[in-house]
């Protein structure tokens, strides 16, 4: 028994920094484009449609990867239920590693003309397209391995590769600004190389992830052949509320996130009107993300506690009260006030990000869980994220201050806040396809049938 019970914390182990080195790597690649979009892109690539309009094809071409997003997910929800949850995570990373590195390499607009956009955009699709299909098999490979007491813990691992992928991307780019190829010198070159060095990436989350068994949940599915013929079909024929409420209470996060800890903070915070240094605002970059990861892994930990629901609850109250105070702190233009700023926002981030991927697991039944968590990911991400620092910009255009953005902020954060409200905490309920029968029962408010034995939270 204790040789058993030593095994099983060796395998979660592994599971964890798998999960943890895999997203690391993809959010990496993921978060070099958008702050490369506030930085260089509409120089390199869209200089000809002037300074302004040339930043906002730059941000928009950071949302359209977005759209992709559900062509992803359903891709790898379809192929996760149906061959399992590890080759579709090895999948994602070479898809997404490969075209980081190529957009490294792209000619820009100047030596190409117009064929430089056309191929980052493209590029930028297929990013998109392996972000949609990395989430949920990430997160069901971390929450399915663990006990039931531990899932908001587990859950975080993944949820923290997105917060070091963004430290890792703003902290690189900063040293190639500040370090090795400041001024012109990161306009002619410096800026591919962060993009290049995602190969050696590749590598690494490669090998760490074949190193990991397949979910458990997987096994039983295939040891029965219970894996449902079409589980797309069936999530939006019985579910199709659930995604809904589930993509929603997502909006909230990301549009926040990305407004803050994307392109869109470092463009504004280094504009004409804010006067702060392209480095400057990058290590303060960095440090939002150091903050926003230990936020993280606290509510993935508190979730074990207090519930999925309730911590999401504060997060999302902790980002409507923050988000107006952020944009009054940068337009300060002190540099140590936009420190202040990101931190009080990225807790608010990590309270509403940390227990993600055991909610969302908690919700799904079994047969249909990567498909659903994956597509709900998606959608959220599209009406949350998405084209955030384009509407941002172009809030930003049209009244000359930043208070549009927060209202526009806050509104999404309200939205998500309903939407988390209306979900039943499932904390701790059999994910086990043995347990499909109760897994279905009770999703949601609409859903007045009981959910049977208050598993709610007596396993804490």
């Amino acid at each position: 028994m204790t040789e058993t019970r030593h095994s099983d914390r060796a395998n979660q182990r592994r599971v964890a920094a798998a999960t943890l080195v895999g997203t690391t790597v993809e959010w990496y690649d993921f978060f070099i484009y958008a702050t490369m979009a506030g930085l260089v892109f509409s120089q390199l690539f869209f200089e000809p449609a002037g300074e302004s309009i040339g930043l906002l094809l730059s941000f928009a071409s950071v949302g359209i990867s977005f759209l992709f997003r559900p062509l992803g997910a359903f891709l790898a929800g379809h192929y996760g239920d149906k061959l399992g949850r590890r080759v579709i995570l090895v999948v994602t990373l070479i898809m997404m590693g490969g075209a980081t590195t190529l957009i490294g390499l792209l000619p820009t607009y100047e030596s190409a003309g117009v064929i430089a956009p056309i191929l980052l955009i493209l590029l930028r699709v297929l990013q998109g397209v392996s972000a949609g299909g990395e989430w949920g098999g990430a997160a069901l490979m971390a929450v399915e391995h663990a006990p039931a007491k531990r899932r908001g813990l587990a859950g975080s691992m993944p949820q923290l590769g997105v917060p070091l992928g963004l430290l890792l991307a703003t902290g690189v780019t900063a040293l190639m600004t500040g370090v090795i190829s400041p001024g012109e010198q990161f306009l002619e070159w410096g800026w591919r190389i962060p993009f290049i060095a995602s190969v050696v990436l590749i590598g690494v989350g490669y090998f760490v992830r074949m190193a990991v068994d397949e979910s458990p949940v997987f096994k039983e599915m295939a040891e029965k052949k219970e894996q449902t013929s079409v589980p797309i079909v069936e999530l939006f024929r019985k579910y199709w509320h659930l995604v809904l409420l589930a993509s929603l209470i997502f909006v909230g996060n990301n549009s926040v996130g990305y407004m803050s800890t994307g392109g869109f903070i470092p463009s504004y915070a280094t504009s004409d009107d804010i006067g702060l240094d392209n480095t400057d605002v990058l290590i303060a970059m960095t440090f939002a993300a150091a903050v926003w990861l230990l936020s993280t892994l606290g509510a993935g930990i508190l979730s074990d506690y207090i519930g999925r629901k309730r911590t999401y609850q504060l997060g999302y109250v902790w980002l409507i009260l923050s988000v107006w105070p952020l944009f009054l702190l940068i337009d300060t233009g002190s540099l140590a006030n936009l420190y202040l700023g990101l931190g009080i926002i990225c807790i608010g981030t990590g309270l509403t990000y940390g227990p993600q991927a055991a909610l969302y697991s908690e919700l799904f039944p079994a047969s249909i869980r990567f498909s659903g968590v994956s597509i709900s990911y998606a959608i959220g991400a599209i009406l949350g994220g998405a084209f955030a620092p384009m509407i941002a910009q172009a809030l930003l255009d049209a009244t000359g201050s930043s208070g549009a953005i927060a209202v526009y902020l806050i509104g999404m954060c309200v939205v998500a806040l309903i939407a988390v409200t209306l979900v039943r905490d499932r904390s701790g309920i059999d994910l086990s396809i043995h347990n499909q029968a109760e897994q279905e029962v009770g999703c949601t408010v609409f859903d007045q049938r009981p959910v049977p034995a208050a598993r709610e939270m007596s396993s804490h």
